[in-house]
């Protein structure tokens, strides 16, 4: 009895001992650290003014991500930083180079383990214009937000744990005040990777290009510019479906969209005969139908924007074709037969003169503006 009516006292002298600014609060975490305050900097972000080139169609800006130039700039640090690897050696811009279209003209990408991925790195390239909002190879993302998450804690590319990430973001005197510039974040412990994986989309929406030979000639008809022969004569056989007199080279299927086919890619998905199988399930790599789980969607993948396109080699979605000229030779033998391979593949019949015209019709989509836009570049060099 002694014993327990002591316990009782000294249970109520240390709650005597402690006011209620002690007692810990769901802002810790209950007792965690209490983080620093940013209420100290000053918070007015800029609306960034998103331009629309001509003959586009209009932007799928997400409503709930408004891009800043607060959070473009943030993004652009976030994509270039290997603070979000593991061992701090690799970032999103090791495999997206502005140079090659923000692609890494790889077969396949690798990681910082050394260890290689099974498909080709995509180029990013007029991403807020895509027309289904289905990213990657197989459409897997809905959204460039959503997508930005993955890469970090796959264990054949970044291979870091967000949490540890969110830490290192947290103690960095330079990210919380950017994080706090670009979403009013009061807290460092505010800093998330939600909030991470927000910048990087507003950044990799800003990825546009429009200021090719082929848009000063033909979009644009600048004063002074025009296609050669052989180009002209290329263009007709990408997209004039037959009407010229040429062949319908059936480029157009995949790679127009657009009043003017400006963004050179429909958005979907197809098998474009690159693999003999009898059976649907013979798929080495099922691209679509592994994320919709349709039989049919097997073996079909996004037809990528055929804009710099020259800078982007090897080409498909795992790399097999080093060259323009080896996909040309693909398509100008009709593909391979399967029984979902899409009817306009066995159709084509090029000769070397008309795929020479079509390959130098593509040169004309570069646009190394894009590519040296020092708004794009890496700021830690």
């Amino acid at each position: 009895m002694k014993n327990h009516l002591l316990l009782i006292l000294l249970f109520a002298f240390i709650c005597a001992c402690c006011g209620d600014d002690e007692m810990p609060s769901d802002d810790t975490g209950g007792g965690g650290d209490p983080g620093i305050d940013l209420t100290g900097i000053d918070y007015t972000p800029t609306p960034y003014d998103f331009p629309t080139p001509m003959f586009f169609p209009e932007p799928n800006l997400p409503a709930d991500n408004p891009l800043t130039q607060e959070g473009i700039e943030l993004g652009r640090r976030l994509f270039y930083d290997p603070i979000l690897s593991a061992d701090s050696t690799m970032s999103c811009g090791s495999c997206h180079n502005p140079a090659s279209s923000f692609a890494d003209n790889l077969v396949t990408p690798f990681g910082i383990d050394g260890e290689f991925g099974s498909r080709n790195t995509m180029a990013l390239i007029n991403l807020a214009f895509v027309p289904n909002l289905e990213f990657n190879w197989d459409g897997k993302f809905p959204e460039l937000d959503v997508q930005a998450i993955e890469p970090v804690e796959n264990p054949i590319e970044l291979h870091e744990d967000w949490d540890n990430v969110e830490t290192k973001l947290r103690r960095h005197a330079t990210y919380r005040a950017l994080f706090r510039e670009a979403f009013g974040i009061e807290n460092s412990n505010d800093i998330t990777r939600e909030l991470a994986a927000d910048a990087i989309e507003q950044f990799e929406l800003t990825l546009v290009s429009s200021d090719s030979y082929y848009d000063k000639a033909v979009v644009r008809v600048e004063p002074g510019t025009f296609l050669e022969e052989n180009e002209s004569r290329g263009m007709k056989l990408f997209q004039d479906e037959g009407a010229t007199g040429l062949k319908d080279a059936q480029c157009w299927h995949c790679h127009s969209f657009g009043a003017n086919k400006t963004l050179f890619t429909n958005g979907g998905f197809f098998n474009n005969g690159l693999d003999s199988v009898g059976l649907l399930t013979e798929f080495q790599d099922f691209g679509r139908g592994g994320v919709t789980g349709d039989l049919g969607d097997n073996g079909r993948f996004k037809a990528p924007t055929l804009r710099n396109i020259a800078l982007t080699a090897p080409y498909m979605h795992d790399g097999r074709f080093a060259t323009l000229e080896e996909v040309m030779d693909h398509y100008a033998d009709g593909g391979h037969p399967a029984p979902n391979v899409d009817a306009f593949v066995p159709l084509i019949d090029l000769d070397e003169q008309e795929k020479a015209d079509i390959i130098a019709f593509l040169h004309t989509l570069t646009d190394t503006t894009f590519t040296q836009n020092p708004a794009y570049q890496n700021p830690f060099e």
